[in-house]
């Protein structure tokens, strides 16, 4: 049987020095494992395609095992991930697609892990790792799809509702074992090339947020299962690039992407539906607080700005609101074997 091979993409965005420490991490890990290392810095135009370039030469890395390319346009964390893709399967045929942020960093075997599960799982067709931060706690990024009934839950935030709605509930307890998922978070998401080439690379409609519970939809839609694979563990810092932990006020892109995200999956008197829910949903929420005296937990605005863009976009089509799935690429020959160093 031949050796499978991997193509790993990092996106990298303004964060040069954490993108060299994801893919010194990943060069280390893929040791044994033919295939490349594909970093695509995602038109930063602060200097960080010079940097990383210059860096991975004085390195010494070799050139046929990681290399980095220019998007050309900032088109989000879907549409680079897609160039690094793109750019790959434009050289060889790999068998597995590897998608790991600029700012998480591949733990002893964790590659290799997914890469065995997956070779081992047959019907599984995308598996992500266990996540973790740098001081060792555990991440959520094991979820259902997002439902009406899971945007109250989520707004509400009060014990009754959500053991009334418990199957419903979007983020998962953290599983202690290997266990199918509905979506995985994509800062490590290991992709079957056969998924790709049956539902198309990541919708470049999704500038940032829910464009790998998209694919996870199509992928599921297409009937490939979703596996959270305990054993694999990945450390992860988290919205360094988006700048998420410091928000005050939720972006515009965040509501286009959830909006697009009903939308285009289940119609747009879901989405209204669903909109309505999480209202519901955070008006609960707001008795509780008076009642109870809950600290407030949302962003500045958060309420007000869901529901006037619900109301605006509810108008007039979205630009962004036009499915923009690129097909997957055809390959020329079928990737070569031999080792990362």
């Amino acid at each position: 049987m031949t050796a499978p091979s991997l193509l790993t993409v990092i996106v990298n965005y303004k964060t040069p020095d954490m993108t060299l420490q994801s893919a010194e991490a990943a060069l280390r890990e893929m040791q044994g494992i033919a295939g490349q290392i594909v970093i695509v810095d995602n038109d930063s135009g602060d200097g960080s395609f010079e940097t990383i370039r210059a860096e991975i030469i004085r390195r010494g890395w070799p050139e046929d095992r990681i290399e980095v390319i220019q998007s050309g346009h900032n088109g989000g964390f879907g549409a680079g991930n897609n160039a690094g893709i793109r750019h790959g399967f434009a050289r060889r045929a790999y068998d597995y697609v590897y998608i790991l942020n600029s700012d998480a960093f591949p733990d002893p075997g964790s590659i290799r892990i997914l890469l065995d599960h997956l070779q081992a799982s047959p019907q599984t067709g995308l598996a992500g790792s266990y996540i973790h931060g740098p001081d060792g706690d555990p991440h959520l990024t094991a979820f259902r799809f997002p439902s009406i009934w899971g945007e109250l839950e989520g707004a509400a935030r009060v014990g009754a509702v959500s053991r009334m709605l418990e199957k419903h509930i979007v983020p998962l307890p953290i599983p202690a074992v290997t266990t199918r998922v509905d979506w995985l978070a994509g800062a490590s998401m290991m992709i079957r090339r056969e998924v790709l080439e049956a539902i198309g690379l990541f919708d470049e409609a999704f500038f940032l947020y829910f464009e790998e519970t998209d694919l996870c939809l199509r992928a599921a839609r297409a009937g490939w299962a979703t596996d959270y694979v305990r054993a694999s563990e990945v450390t992860h810092i988290g919205s360094v690039s988006t700048g998420m932990k410091i928000w005050t006020r939720m972006p515009r892109y965040w509501f286009d992407s959830r909006l697009y995200y009903f939308r285009r999956n289940h119609g747009g008197l879901y989405a209204g539906a669903a909109t309505l829910a999480h209202v519901a949903g955070a008006l609960i929420w707001r008795l509780r607080r008076l009642i109870g005296g809950k600290s407030r937990r949302d962003p500045d605005w958060f309420l007000w700005d869901l529901v006037s863009h619900s109301c605006k976009t509810s108008l007039k089509t979205n630009a962004r609101e036009r499915s923009r799935i690129p097909k997957f690429p055809l390959s020329p020959e079928p990737a070569s074997g031999g080792e990362l160093p």
